[in-house]
């Protein structure tokens, strides 16, 4: 950041810099907070939802429709926000989410509902890594896990307060209101940002077009792709007639990003994120972070109230508790990598997550609710460990100009793994349920038996079901974890590249010069304007 947050974020500013930054972190912590809550609180108002506006069997794409719109646009927002700057684009995300946050309120039926739950993503998009991005900006490596821990924070309340805060609106004001609550914040929020937020002025030349031909076949492919995934054995089966001609659809998209991309000046995502060591690294252990995460966050709800009999809050209590010691292990994991270095780090967690996993088949049957809270709680330490480092890691292997698209394709990654975690092993459960109940078993009955216990025949049958399908599930989260393992000893680099930011400034990136790419993975890239970005200090001694 130039100007008075560069200075805000070396720690050297005014008071006037510090309270800017701190106005800045605010709003960034309120925008997390929208994009926080919005996952997770329309999912107990439900109920509400349909009972007044109908379409049962369509309801899921009001998560579905949010997901693959926030997935796709992270790409487009992360080079827009290098070339135009954050400012812009994230005004312009938070202004498209509290739009589809009023008309979702206004929706008229399901079909509305989801169309505008669409048009919120669209806006979640720019948030999620715009968010991310500035937060890289604002503090130096040494501060980073600050700002870092603060967002995870925010992000671990929202889960936990989201469920009850919707149940709390749907049940008293009504359900459109967990839509018009995102609108006093998101407004707070934005103007902090248009007030407190400076950028740094880009120097004035010529400036390649922009990539519009490029971002809509990413926005087409990633759309096709994601609704094979997530609708493929939920609305048809893998092998029908749609599935086949989304699919087919999709590899022929594939090839027209790849064409389009190889020939623009400025790709949306351009071929340097997979080029670089570090970042392809970091990009595909990221993604299967995205698909063990599918095991706790969608099948340990359901192992609580079906095996261990527990009511609906209780069992979100046992989840709850991972995105306790998440954000815990994240700020304190500055300690260790500043000894032993990014990539050990997260090696190190994501080893202890992978035996973690491996520990939940072990759990006795029918046990105690501690049991499983204590895995989600471990699990959760782990995982913070492991995640932390590698975002700081890579952010700090780029320069300005650069950071929002090698974040975006770190989140981006990310959300494609949960994707494919969610049909993969939504596959295996459903396979391991119809083995276990006679070739009638599914997740879709399982939760109609939940609500509704005295239409299950055999309860007992139905409970060792549900225990192996999550156990089979949790052993396949695990080979995720091991994969991630695996590309971290084999495809990351023992020390990160990491750039010397006070050389940055004087180099120019900050005031809007572009670095140029880095000539090998291993070695910071030259400068822009002919100087050269060395190691910091930090990096030799951790990276």
């Amino acid at each position: 950041m130039g100007g008075a947050a560069s200075q805000a974020g070396t720690g050297t500013g005014t008071g006037t810099d510090r309270r800017r930054r701190g106005a800045v972190v605010a709003a960034l912590m309120l925008s997390m907070a929208l994009a926080a809550l919005d996952s997770t609180i329309v999912s107990t108002a439900i109920p509400q939802i349909v009972g007044d506006l109908g379409g049962f069997s369509v309801f899921s794409w009001l998560f579905s429709g949010y997901l693959l719109a926030v997935t796709v646009t992270l790409p487009v927002y992360g080079k827009l926000s290098d070339t135009f700057g954050r400012k812009p684009v994230l005004i312009g995300g938070s202004a498209l989410f509290l739009l589809g946050s009023v008309l979702c309120a206004a929706s008229w039926n399901m079909g509305a509902l989801i169309a505008f739950r669409v048009v919120q993503g669209l806006g979640g998009g720019a948030i999620q890594g715009t968010v991310q991005t500035l937060a890289a900006d604002l503090y130096p490596l040494k501060e980073r896990p600050r700002i870092q821990a603060r967002l995870s924070t925010v992000w671990a309340t929202s889960s936990v307060a989201g469920p009850a805060l919707g149940g709390m609106l749907a049940s008293g004001a009504g359900w459109r209101w967990i839509f018009l609550i995102n609108v006093p914040i998101g407004a707070l929020a934005l103007w902090l940002v248009a007030r407190h937020l400076h950028e740094p002025v880009r120097e004035k030349g010529p400036r390649a077009p922009i990539d519009w031909a490029g971002a809509l076949a990413v926005f087409a492919c990633g759309g096709v792709l994601l609704t094979a995934l997530v609708q493929g054995g939920v609305a048809w089966g893998w092998l029908s007639p749609p599935s086949i001609a989304l699919f087919g659809t999709g590899v022929a998209l594939t090839a027209a990003v790849v064409a389009i991309e190889r020939r623009a000046a400025e790709p949306i995502i351009p071929g340097w994120v997979w080029r670089r060591r570090t970042i392809a690294a970091v990009n595909l252990a990221l993604g299967a972070l995205g698909l063990l995460m599918v095991a706790p966050t969608v099948f340990v709800p359901t192992y609580a109230q079906a095996v261990l009999g527990l009511a609906p809050m209780a069992a979100g209590f046992v989840l709850s508790v991972m995105t306790l010691s998440w954000p815990v292990s994240a700020a304190l994991s500055q300690h260790v990598y500043r000894r032993i270095g990014f990539r050990n780090t997260a090696v190190v967690g994501i080893a202890a997550a992978l035996l973690i996993l491996l520990a939940f088949p072990l759990l006795p049957y029918p046990g105690a609710a501690w049991q499983p809270a204590l895995i989600m709680l471990a699990l959760g330490a782990a995982l913070g460990l492991f995640q932390l480092p590698l975002i700081v890691g890579v952010q700090s292997t780029v320069g300005w100009a650069e950071r929002g698209t090698t974040t975006a394709s770190v989140l981006f990654c990310r959300q494609i793994g949960q994707t494919i975690g969610a049909a993969l092993f939504g596959a295996v459960a459903n396979t391991v349920l119809a083995g276990r109940l006679g070739g009638a078993g599914s997740l879709d009955a399982v939760a109609e038996a939940l609500e509704n216990p005295a239409s299950v025949a055999d309860p007992d049958r139905l409970r060792h079901a549900v225990a192996a399908a999550v156990d089979a599930v949790y052993v396949g989260a695990a080979c995720g974890a091991a994969l991630a393992l695996v590309i971290l000893l084999c495809l990351a680099p023992r020390r990160f590249p990491v750039i010397d930011q006070e050389n940055e400034r004087a180099a120019g990136t900050e005031a809007g010069a572009e670095p140029e790419p880095e000539p090998e993975p291993e070695k910071a890239s030259p400068g822009p304007q002919g100087s050269q970005q060395h190691h910091s200090p930090l990096s030799q001694q951790t990276d």
